[in-house]
């Protein structure tokens, strides 16, 4: 299913005092409006994926399922600097006639926020009943209900924290730096920073699944292989993501999850989250090395009247993407409450 696109009408200024000269955000939508447009079910995506939530969050956008499209009207944008429709560094630069690439303005998750922000100005949506974030997405979700605290009604967040952690900005660099030593990053061409990409990548997954999602599912299935099969999986994970992402937007989303920081100006991170007025679930996963249990309780703690639930699971960070029915299990009793 192809994305709608919403062309703003101005000029988008960035956190960082840049501004792009067009802005364009691709979303999707499932379901309908109501009348009293107050069943809006809004989802902000992680790192790589697009808008089309039904599609790499299986078994969610169904009816019965937490976002239920009989029941809610259910949106998902893709955020800025990524590769699916909205502006980034593939997109053309105006001022220039020729694509961005390198040179696209850095990008912060706040600007993300402005942008969803935007949006749903735009389609006329005031008070959303449901917002729901895991990993990025949940950086998103979180500066989005501390920046409007009238308009979130209940608030979601999965796998995530309300500030980058040193811990996640290693990582991040580590990636940046396999995308910056293969030699072609920088040149002005789509397919730049390839091979830095693939590594990259496969750099990240290890966070993303850790040792016993690993340990489960990649053992050899003969004495002596030729290849382990940890190591195809890490090429093969690698090649995939080249064949439908581009480097520049990868490294421009790792720059801004690294500004993550909801009390930047605001007093500090626990006086930010105190502005939350949403009903909100934090979710945990057993054995997330990214956003660990012990980080979820204590994001817990820091929001006004929140609840901590945790999925029990294998599969590391990427729990979130293959547990849903844990989720539905933890979300479909959270919804309901009065």
């Amino acid at each position: 299913m192809e994305p709608l696109i919403y062309q703003a009408p101005e000029p988008f200024e960035l956190e960082s005092g840049a501004t792009l000269p067009e802005l364009r955000i691709a979303y999707h939508t499932y379901g309908r409006l109501n009348a009293a447009r107050d069943n809006v079910a809004w989802v902000c995506h992680a790192l790589t994926a697009n808008s089309e939530v039904a599609d790499w969050w299986p078994h969610t956008v169904e009816r019965g399922r937490f976002l239920d499209p009989e029941r809610y009207f259910v949106i998902c944008a893709n955020i800025l600097g990524s590769h699916y429709g909205t502006t980034g560094p593939l997109h053309v630069n105006p001022a220039t006639g020729h694509p961005w690439y390198g040179n696209f303005p850095a990008l912060t998750i706040r600007d993300m926020v402005r942008a969803h922000r935007l949006l749903a100005d735009a389609l006329g949506i005031g008070r959303i009943a449901l917002l729901v974030g895991s990993s990025v997405g949940g950086f998103q979700a979180v500066e989005w209900a501390v920046e409007e605290p009238a308009r979130i009604e209940r608030l979601v967040l999965i796998a995530t924290d309300a500030k980058a952690s040193p811990w996640n900005i290693a990582i991040n660099e580590t990636q940046r730096m396999a995308i910056e030593a293969d030699a072609t990053y920088g040149q002005e061409r789509d397919d730049a920073g390839m091979k830095g990409l693939a590594t990259a990548r496969a750099l990240g997954l290890l966070s993303y699944r850790g040792p016993t999602g690993y340990n489960l599912t990649q053992q050899d299935h003969e004495e002596s292989p030729v290849r382990h099969r940890a190591c195809t999986y890490q090429q093969y994970q690698g090649e995939k993501l080249c064949r439908r992402y581009n480097a520049y937007s990868y490294h421009a989303i790792l720059d801004a999850f690294d500004t993550h920081d909801v009390g930047r100006g605001r007093g500090g991170v626990e006086a930010a989250l105190k502005r939350i007025q949403a009903r909100t679930l934090v979710v945990g996963i057993t054995t997330d090395i990214l956003f660990t249990p012990t980080e979820m309780r204590r994001l817990n703690q820091q929001i006004p009247g929140s609840r901590y639930r945790e999925i029990d699971s294998p599969f590391g960070h990427d729990g979130f993407l293959v547990e849903y029915e844990q989720l539905n299990a933890l979300l479909l009793p959270f919804e309901a409450e009065q």
